[in-house]
């Protein structure tokens, strides 16, 4: 019988998207521990999780810090459901006056714009969009069959 941690308990995968079944606490995890935590179902499957936080010390307002996290939610929700990625890698870091956070697999990829055709229409990442839009901010998609996903997403913080 094989040892459960506490993360095997708080993330859980409900039809491909991950679902964290503990409240998010920014003051205790911080974003990245937040965002953190969304990786284990791709542990478990032995991807392997990289990642890159320069940002260290920089004060995310909780408005942003919760749109970038339902933003990586979104990106690794898409990567655990269709990529087949091997690796995995997170970065958030400081830019001019602002947040960038990169989700970025090393997977199957896809042609965005097949994407908006048949079953799987990209709603998830066209309400992203919108969303990271009216906060000041913009996303950027790039993908192509057998090449991977990189997902960015940058937000003003002032």
């Amino acid at each position: 019988m094989g040892t459960k941690t506490a993360l095997d308990n708080e993330v859980t995968t409900v039809g491909g998207v991950l679902t964290d079944l503990q409240p998010l606490d920014f003051h205790t995890l911080g974003l990245a521990g937040c965002i953190d935590r969304l990786t284990g179902p791709f542990r478990k499957h032995g991807t392997a999780v990289h990642w890159d936080t320069p940002h260290w010390g920089i004060e995310i307002p909780a408005d942003c810090a919760s749109l970038l996290y339902q933003s990586a939610r979104e990106a690794l929700s898409n990567a655990f459901k269709y990529s087949s990625a091997a690796s995995l890698t997170i970065q958030l870091a400081a830019v001019d006056h602002g947040i960038r956070l990169v989700v970025a697999d090393d997977g199957t990829g896809f042609d965005r714009d097949a994407a908006t055709c048949g079953r799987h229409h990209g709603y998830g990442l066209r309400l992203m969009a919108v969303a990271v839009q009216e906060a000041g901010g913009a996303v950027e998609i790039t993908s192509a069959p057998g090449g991977g996903t990189s997902v960015t997403v940058t937000l003003p913080l002032d």
